[in-house]
């Protein structure tokens, strides 16, 4: 048996592999929402949804179902393995804390019922142990880090997906409990808010090929300075099926290899090396992940657990529905909520707009987020969100404030990714897009604008609130942090 969970794809999926070649396979998806792990936010849970979809059909494609039940792992793997005669169980390992003890508790179990268990890697480059300092501790900084897990060498080059899976049948008795997708209501209904991200995104495997297809020879050509501009297709957009295992980070890093030797691929040697730096990210956030369980609510500096937060329920409801009053952040978290993703600059000033501009603990937005991002992942939504706050590993330092103001003239300087989002600006010029209320009357009565009726005044003063950020850290550090 294979019990997928997060690596939803038939290539490069070693677990898979194995169980393929010990003999017939009973392939195996178990929704689990009574354990200790976090319940899938909205959007994620539609996009499980359109995997498992597209991973049954690749499985029927090769003479294999995929089995899907609801249950606790717990309790009916032992059970399901006893009763199907099952001697070989595989499956890709996870990195959070509860599905640690989970995946352990269950090897227990089974290897002393006489059953062969093997775990594989197939969702990082490195194994978060792989990677130490010299002194074999933990990583803290991303650079040591990243050089590090570079000196290892080149992973692994990818396995073909198995052309032929030989099922293994299930008991009378147990395949009644298996579910039809639709059973397990992954996907809203009433209302169906998930036009937008049907629009955008094409979940599976095959999704996710032709994504890194397109980004090899399109946008990943100046990279490394385009992945800042939101008002272009400027990045891989390859996070969520990162996220679900449809594609594996050994893929991506030989594609880009031999889309280069070819000269097949859009970008040079240095856009390719600032792609991969983001998959360091990536594994740099699962590093910090497995050695701090806790990342998504524990300041990883324990300094900020004394910080005095202002939380203001108005202004958290105005950030979450993009009625902030400043377009670049507007922008950004109303593209989240019709499409499931946000660009990365974009996540950072919103992330910091809410954190330090109105002084919201990071925790909220990083569970907003958990709900509305399709690519929401247990390591690097955490890491990020505590990176942008300064309270993390390798964080930007407090005093770093994103101006959305700045960031929109510098990233979206003709305003191009702010007219698609908040459309009742679009006819405001250049010079007013990213500052509406500083606009003349006439400027404003000609584009159709009225501010506090059509768009928001500002929710708080910048100056304002970058200057309480900035005596808040000052009264938890017992230093006078300079305003920069």
């Amino acid at each position: 048996m294979h019990w997928f969970r997060d690596d939803l794809r038939l290539a490069d999926n070693p677990g898979l592999a194995a169980a393929t070649a010990h003999g017939p396979t009973l392939c195996l998806y178990i929704l689990d929402e009574g354990g200790e792990r976090r319940r899938l936010g909205g959007a994620s849970r539609w996009w499980l949804a359109q995997s498992l979809r597209a991973l049954s059909a690749s499985l029927r494609e090769r003479g294999a179902e995929l089995v899907v039940m609801r249950a606790d792992p717990a309790d009916l793997l032992p059970k399901l393995v006893a009763e199907a005669g099952i001697d070989l169980v595989t499956w890709s390992r996870r990195y959070e804390a509860a599905a640690i003890a989970l995946d352990r508790d269950l090897k227990e179990t089974l290897v002393g019922a006489g059953v062969t268990v093997r775990s594989f890697n197939s969702h990082l480059l490195n194994e978060p142990w792989q990677v130490s300092s010299k002194l074999g501790e933990p990583m803290k900084v991303f650079t040591p880090y990243w050089r590090a897990a570079r000196a290892k060498g080149e992973p692994a080059a990818p396995e073909p997906a198995p052309q032929r899976i030989l099922p293994l049948p299930l008991p009378r008795a147990l395949a009644r409990a298996a579910v039809d997708l639709t059973d397990l209501a992954l996907e809203p209904a009433r209302p169906d808010w998930a036009g937008g991200l049907r629009a955008e995104w094409t979940p599976g495997e095959a999704g996710a090929a032709e994504r890194l297809g397109d980004f090899l020879s399109g946008s990943l050509g100046g990279y490394g300075e385009g992945r800042n501009r939101p008002d272009c297709v400027s990045t891989s957009r390859l996070s969520p099926h990162l996220r679900f295992g449809e594609i594996g980070p050994r893929q991506i890093w030989h594609a880009c290899q031999t889309a280069s030797a070819a000269g097949m691929a859009a970008g040079g040697a240095s856009d390719i090396d600032k792609f991969l730096s983001e998959i360091g990210w990536r594994e740099f956030s699962y590093h910090l992940l497995f050695y701090n369980p806790e990342l998504a609510t524990k300041n990883y500096n324990a300094r900020f657990d004394a910080f005095p937060w202002a939380p203001e329920t108005q202004a958290l409801k105005r950030w979450q529905r993009g009625q902030t009053g400043y377009p670049l952040v507007d922008a950004g978290m109303r593209e989240l909520w019709a499409t499931g993703w946000m660009h990365n600059r974009v996540r950072m000033v919103v992330a910091s707009f809410l954190i330090k501009h109105l002084l919201i603990d990071w925790r909220q937005g990083e569970d907003w987020f958990w709900d509305t991002l399709v690519d929401a992942d247990p390591a690097s939504n955490a890491a990020s969100w505590q990176w942008v706050a300064g309270s993390g590993a390798d964080a930007a330092p407090y005093y770093r404030i994103f101006n959305p103001v700045t960031q929109g003239e510098k990233f979206d300087p003709r305003g191009d990714y702010v007219r698609r989002w908040v459309p009742e600006l679009a006819d405001l010029d250049d010079a007013a897009i990213h500052t509406p209320w500083q606009a003349s009357a006439s400027a404003l009565r000609d584009a159709g604008v009225s501010l506090g009726e059509t768009y928001p005044m500002p929710v708080i003063d910048l100056a304002f609130g970058r200057q309480r950020a900035l005596d808040a850290l000052a009264s938890v550090s017992g230093e006078t942090v300079l305003s920069r």
